[in-house]
């Protein structure tokens, strides 16, 4: 099941204040995954956000589909559109993402270089759990 990561640049001095924003963070309004012809594909199936001075990272658990289809869910988010709007002032530099185009843009161009992903269901199967490490 794919990782993917986006990155946000921001204002160094207020982790807290960002803490506060994700945490109440909207929800979107279905997990299901459709491609452009509106077929179902895949599953949002949770997210995580890390911060470190002034980088944010948020990685996101999907199955199925691709990261394009995740894109293009999240851009028809109304609960996404607030929370953008929200972090506006705690960005290093402003973005568009006021329509579901230009989030789409944001959201390919901020998307992290994926070096390695590794799970339980990538390892070989005459693999144990006893020795085994995860890279």
């Amino acid at each position: 099941m794919p990782y993917a990561a986006i990155s946000y640049r921001v204002k160094e001095g207020y982790e807290d204040e960002l803490a506060e924003l994700f945490a109440n963070i909207g929800r979107v309004s279905s997990p299901v995954l459709h491609d452009e012809s509106g077929n179902e594909v895949g599953k949002l199936l949770g997210t995580a956000v890390f911060i470190e001075g002034p980088m944010i990272v948020r990685f996101i658990h999907y199955s199925g589909g691709t990261l394009a289809d995740v894109g293009r869910h999240m851009s028809n988010q109304p609960a996404i559109h607030a929370f953008e709007e929200e972090l506006q002032p705690y960005l290093a530099q402003a973005r568009d993402t006021t329509s579901p185009e230009a989030f789409r843009q944001f959201f390919a161009k901020s998307t992290m270089r994926c070096l390695t992903q590794v799970s339980v269901d990538t390892l070989k199967p005459e693999a144990t759990s006893e020795g085994v490490e995860l890279e």
